[in-house]
């Protein structure tokens, strides 16, 4: 119990003292999913979050399964990001995963709280400021919106590891050659 209440006054602390502001991304051309397809068999999209995947008692959640289908051709890597749209402060982010290789058909649940996932990409900082994914957790009797996006790019990123949504939006921009969303609510 300790640790849970550690866990939501360590979020309200960090999600309360600066907004995150969006950074608008700019595309290589318009961004659609083109038939790009990105979905989950863990909700149905624009439905409940399940709580294994949200922050619970002590646990920050674990990450759930994504498939994706028909990248678009020239696309060089993937990358998600998982927004939380109604943070009191401004956008708040759940994960960053880059360099995803364009052929990966399957990110697997409960990812590892590790920068670089053998097969699977590069985990950055999340707005909780850890490695990995952070579960969905709104204040108490709120319901939040978070979206996972998952992007197409027309180049693999070489950059350092370790870095935020901020900084992975600078790289991608004007790099992005499909856009395909997933959206789950939780309260």
């Amino acid at each position: 119990m300790k640790k849970a209440i550690f866990l939501v006054l360590s979020f309200c602390l960090t999600a309360c003292q600066a907004p995150v502001q969006p950074t608008p991304i700019m595309p290589t051309s318009a961004v659609s999913a083109k038939g790009m397809k990105f979905s989950s068999p863990a909700f149905d999209n624009g439905k409940k979050i399940p709580d294994q995947y949200a922050c619970q008692d002590d646990q920050v959640g674990k990450s759930p399964e994504f498939w994706i289908e028909n990248i678009p051709a020239g696309t060089q890597s993937l990358a998600i990001m998982l927004e939380d749209l109604d943070a009191p402060m401004g956008i708040f982010y759940h994960w960053v995963l880059y360099n995803i290789p364009p052929g990966l058909a399957d990110v697997p649940e409960g990812m590892p709280v590790i920068s670089h996932v053998a097969g699977i990409g590069t985990q950055g900082k999340n707005s909780f400021g850890g490695l990995g994914y952070g579960g969905p957790c709104p204040p108490f009797g709120q319901t939040h919106r978070y979206i996972f996006h998952l992007y197409a790019l027309d180049q693999g990123l070489s950059s350092p590891d370790g870095m935020d949504a901020g900084q992975l939006k600078e790289k991608i921009n004007g790099h992005i050659l499909a856009q395909a969303d997933w959206m789950g609510t939780y309260k």
